[in-house]
């Protein structure tokens, strides 16, 4: 069976969501966030480091593009791709439906939490070369969420 990554996220939702606010409720609301931050973070550095061994795609753009399609798969994402090249993937997702089902659910910044806070742990494990950028999300209320990725080169590769 192949559910897609936003089907995922619904399923995981109906356990995490309490899980999380139980967590908040007996611990504080930042000491458990940060306790599933650490928690989901290794998990999702862990997925970055295996896509990306499974890609051996020199192409960062290329690469990428390939797992924006996995995250809009079932209608899951509109966006539009902004630059994309050896070095370089960026793009900006103009509507999120991760963002309307958490919105329904009456708990965006637990959707902040649980889905748009693991880009940067998925990011860590494409290796240290690869770093993304994002300064806004439509999880939080903004119109639409930027991404860039940027690997930057050692002079031997140059």
């Amino acid at each position: 069976m192949d559910v897609s990554i936003i089907q995922q996220v619904k399923i995981q939702a109906r356990v995490l969501v309490p899980l999380v606010k139980a967590l908040q409720t007996e611990l504080g609301e930042e000491r458990a966030n940060a306790l599933v931050r650490t928690a989901l973070g290794a998990i999702y550095r862990r997925y970055g480091e295996e896509f990306w061994r499974g890609k051996n795609e020199k192409n960062l753009g290329r690469a990428m593009s390939d797992e924006l399609a996995a995250y809009a798969r079932d209608d899951a994402l509109d966006y539009r791709v902004i630059e994309q090249s050896q070095d370089a993937f960026a793009f900006d997702v103009t509507a999120c439906r991760y963002a309307e089902f958490y919105k329904e659910l009456g708990e965006p910044e637990l959707g902040f939490l649980l889905v748009c806070s693991a880009d940067f742990d998925l990011a860590d494990g494409f290796g240290p070369n690869v770093k993304l950028a994002r300064t806004q999300t439509i999880m939080q209320g903004a119109s639409h969420c930027d991404f860039r990725y940027k690997r930057s080169r050692s002079v031997a590769e140059q």
